[in-house]
């Protein structure tokens, strides 16, 4: 005859023992669940609408170009503000890589809804002299109207910033410059790569010679080329710019900005995964506190279950297994809570929705590791109920 061996408890035997403990208290083990779920959610929408974000940024990025350089006047060694010779544009646009370049000059004059209003209230806003080629360069478009005929008449094309300010949505008003009404031929969409115009108004070059007391001189230059073919031009900008004093030449490249951008997202990106992994702690000691109650209240059930032979071991596994169980339910549910956030955040603001498949494999990696440092004691413990004293309490 073979050996009698005495019967023990395979994995799905197990996994249904643990399983049984939640379903006999569904209500605790949802609340417990919970605080899992919120943490992974947090943690998931963050990294998610982080990614989402730097996507949308790269794609804007994409879209504008590379190309763009922009040209400005700095100050002399003596530190006053030095200028742009007034056919700067014409030597640029001579430049054998570069495919265009236009212009805006500063002309010191403020604008406001009418002439009463204090000459001191500018609103930020700058006004700007510029050509119709403007727009090309920077890539540009109106959201309403166009860029006025520059033939000296007295209109001019809002920045979309500009023209929230001022309270326009449209063309088809006047607003106030120097000691004149200028008519608004339009508003310009947001521009990626030159906020700065965003926060100005645009007079045609010859009107803001005649009105406004511009002298013709650059202030910005804004230069475009293949992305190839920025660093060769960049290094040749300063000297055909300003031949005499190159060194008073700043010149900048705008995509940069929008990269660091991107890049920068991560500092917040991470304080945020802090308060979410604040939340998996407290989720996660909230598992341990529902695992420690539940062995305090099952004591009876531990001590029939030693005295019908099941070891110290089996009685860990079923309470560690219960703990897993509880935890993953809730970062399962946090994880499907964290993607349809993303998803939806995504939708509202017109990004693409991105969730990085690692951050839902982190999110259920930490949420194994908390189910079994939250269970262990709880385990440990059931495990060393005496089934005498538990059948006799």
């Amino acid at each position: 005859m073979s050996e009698l061996r005495p019967a023990g408890l395979g994995p799905a035997d197990t996994l249904r023992t643990g399983a049984a403990g939640l379903r006999a208290r569904p209500v605790r083990a949802v609340l417990s669940a919970l605080g899992i779920a919120i943490g992974i959610a947090t943690m998931v929408a963050v990294i998610g609408i982080s990614s989402s974000g730097r996507e949308e940024l790269l794609r804007r990025l994409d879209a504008l170009g590379t190309g763009l350089l922009t040209v400005s006047a700095g100050r002399s060694l003596f530190g006053e503000e030095s200028r742009l010779p007034e056919e700067s544009v014409e030597m640029v646009r001579r430049i054998g890589p570069v495919q265009d370049a236009a212009a805006t000059g500063g002309t010191g004059a403020t604008v406001r809804r009418t002439g009463l209003i204090p000459e001191e209230v500018t609103g930020g806003i700058a006004v700007l002299a510029a050509r119709p080629e403007l727009l090309e360069v920077l890539g540009a478009r109106p959201a309403e109207g166009v860029f006025p005929v520059d033939g000296g008449y007295p209109a001019v094309m809002l920045g979309s910033t500009a023209a929230e300010r001022l309270g326009v949505r449209a063309p088809g008003v006047r607003v106030w410059i120097g000691d004149r009404w200028f008519s608004v031929t339009g508003v310009l969409r947001p521009v990626g790569l030159a906020p700065e115009v965003d926060r100005s108004v645009l007079v045609g070059w010859d009107a803001a010679r005649r009105y406004l007391g511009f002298d013709g001189r650059p202030t910005t230059i804004y230069e475009r080329s293949s992305d190839e073919s920025v660093a060769a031009v960049r290094a040749v900008l300063a000297r055909t710019v300003n031949p005499e004093n190159p060194e008073e030449v700043e010149i900048s490249r705008p995509s940069d900005a929008l990269r660091a951008k991107a890049e920068a997202s991560g500092a917040l990106t991470g304080l945020l995964l802090g308060l979410g992994a604040v939340a998996l702690l407290v989720g996660g000691v909230g598992v341990a506190n529902t695992m420690v109650i539940s062995v305090l209240e099952r004591r009876k059930e531990i001590g029939l279950r030693r005295s019908l032979g099941a070891t110290r071991g089996q009685i860990r596994a079923q309470f560690l297994v219960e703990s897993l169980l509880l935890s993953l339910c809730g970062g399962l549910a946090g994880a499907v809570l964290g993607a349809l956030a993303t998803a939806g955040f995504a939708a509202w603001k017109g990004w693409p929705a991105v969730v990085p498949p690692w951050s839902l494999g982190a999110g259920l990696l930490a949420t194994v590791l908390l189910g079994t440092a939250a269970g262990l004691y709880p385990a440990v413990r059931a495990a060393r109920v005496s089934p005498a004293v538990a059948l006799t309490a």
